[in-house]
C-alpha cells in the first residue's frame, strides 16, 4: 500500500472549483500536490454539463427565511442511504464517483441521502469540504431525493455553525449528533439540541458505541417536543425503537442487521443504511413491499461481512472492488485484509452481481493496489 502526504492550497470551496493545474515536490519523501484554483464545471449523471458552481452563499443568518420542506417530509422518509465519500489518489474528492453513485441510489428508489457522515467520513474533512460537498449534492441532486447533511458536533457552537451553513446551502434536514469524548450533563444534551434544532429540521442521531453517551427515551421524547424535531436514527437495539414508535416517535433503525424487523415488527419508518449503498434496490425491495425474511437472511452474510471492522472501512474495501470508487483511503482507514477481499468477492457472487450498484465486476484486490492519504487539506 502506498501512504501519500496531500496537502492542498485554499479552501475546499475552492478545491470545487479547481481544475489540476498541479505541482508537486517532496517533503519527507512523501508527495506533495498544490493545487491552482480554477473552475470546475459539475455534471449531472446522464445530463449535460451545469452551470458553473461557485462558492456556496454567504451563510444565512438563523432569523432570515429558509426554503426548507414542511417537517412531514422528512418523517415520512423510509430508506435513507449514509452516502460514501470517494477520493482521488491526492485525497481530494472524487466528484464523478460520488455523482455516480448518488445517482445509482435515485435509480434504486433511495429517498434521502445522508451527505458527510460516519459512513461518508465527515469527521475526516474540513468543515469546508463538508459544506461544500453539502452544496453540491443539493445543486446536483436535491429536486430527486432529500439531502441530510450531517452537521452535528460535539461543540455547541461548531454545530450551529455547521448547521446554519447547511440550510443557507440548500440542505432538507440535519443530522445531529450529541457531543462525544467531551461528554456533558442529561441536562447539556438538551440545552444542546435546544440551540440546534430551531435552525431547521433534524434527525437526532443516538449511537452510544461512538459517543459514549446514551440518549435515553425520556431524553428522546423531551426533545420531541420541538417542532423542528423529526425524529431519531436509533443504533442501540428494536426494544428501544419499540419504546419510540409506543409514543408516536418516528424512528429510523441504525443498524442493517436489525432494519427489516425494525420495519415490520416494531414500527421504525425505516433504515439509515450502509448496506444499500451496495444493493439499495433489494433493501428498499425489503423495506417497502412487505416482510421480506427470507431476502434478509439472503442479505445477512454480507451485512456482516461489512461490520467485521468499524464502518466505514467494511463498505469502502467493498465499493473498491466492485470499481466503482479509487483504491484510495484517508487514515486513519484502511482496508481489509486479503483473506477478507476474497471472501467478499464469494459473497457478491452467491447474492448475485447484478444485485449490486453498478453490476461491473468485482475481484479481490491485493495491498498494493490501495493508496493511503496521510494528510489531505
Amino acid at each position: 500500500m502506498a501512504t501519500t502526504t496531500s496537502l492542498r492550497l485554499g479552501s475546499a470551496c475552492a478545491t470545487l472549483r479547481a481544475d489540476t493545474a498541479k505541482a508537486a515536490h517532496s517533503l519527507n519523501g512523501a508527495t506533495v500536490v498544490k493545487a491552482a484554483p480554477k473552475r470546475l464545471q459539475l455534471r449531472r449523471p446522464g445530463a449535460a454539463r451545469a452551470a458553473m458552481m461557485e462558492a456556496p452563499p454567504v451563510p444565512m443568518k438563523s432569523h432570515e427565511e429558509k426554503n426548507l420542506p414542511h417537517i412531514e417530509q422528512i418523517k415520512a422518509l423510509s430508506l435513507v442511504t449514509a452516502i460514501k465519500t470517494p477520493y482521488l489518489p491526492d485525497g481530494r474528492f472524487d466528484i464523478d464517483a460520488y455523482d455516480y453513485l448518488v445517482h445509482h441510489q435515485i435509480e434504486n428508489g433511495t429517498e434521502a441521502i445522508i451527505v458527510g457522515g460516519t459512513t461518508g467520513e465527515g469527521h475526516l474533512m474540513s468543515w469546508d469540504e463538508h459544506v461544500m460537498l453539502i452544496a453540491h449534492t443539493v445543486y446536483c441532486f436535491g429536486d430527486k431525493l432529500k439531502v441530510i447533511g450531517n452537521t452535528g458536533s460535539n461543540s455547541t457552537g461548531e454545530a450551529m455553525h455547521a448547521t446554519e451553513q447547511g440550510f443557507a446551502v440548500g440542505m432538507h434536514a440535519a443530522l445531529q449528533i450529541n457531543p462525544y469524548y467531551g461528554k456533558t450533563s442529561v441536562d447539556g444534551l438538551i440545552q444542546h439540541y435546544k440551540a440546534v434544532l430551531p435552525m431547521g429540521p433534524a434527525i437526532v442521531y443516538n449511537v452510544p458505541a461512538r459517543t459514549g453517551t446514551d440518549l435515553t427515551p425520556d431524553v428522546i421524547e423531551e426533545l420531541a417536543q420541538h417542532e423542528n424535531f423529526a425524529g431519531v436514527k436509533e443504533c442501540v437495539g428494536n426494544e428501544r425503537v419499540s419504546a419510540h414508535t409506543s409514543k408516536g416517535i418516528v424512528v429510523w433503525s441504525g443498524n442493517d442487521d436489525q432494519c427489516h424487523d425494525a420495519k415490520w415488527k416494531h414500527g421504525a419508518n425505516g433504515v439509515i443504511s450502509v448496506l444499500s449503498n451496495l444493493v439499495p434496490g433489494l433493501v428498499h425491495e425489503m423495506l417497502t413491499t412487505g416482510p421480506h425474511p427470507e431476502l434478509n437472511a439472503k442479505l445477512a452474510p454480507l451485512t456482516k461481512w461489512l461490520f467485521l471492522e468499524p464502518n466505514p472501512i467494511g463498505l469502502s474495501t467493498a465499493l473498491c472492488q466492485l470499481g466503482l470508487v479509487r483504491p484510495v483511503f484517508r487514515l486513519p482507514y484502511m482496508p481489509y485484509n486479503e483473506a477478507r477481499r476474497r471472501e467478499f468477492v464469494d459473497i457478491v457472487h452467491n447474492i448475485g452481481l447484478e444485485h449490486f450498484i453498478g453490476a461491473k465486476d468485482v475481484r479481490a484486490l491485493k495491498d498494493d493496489d490501495f493508496h493511503l492519504i496521510t494528510r489531505f487539506y
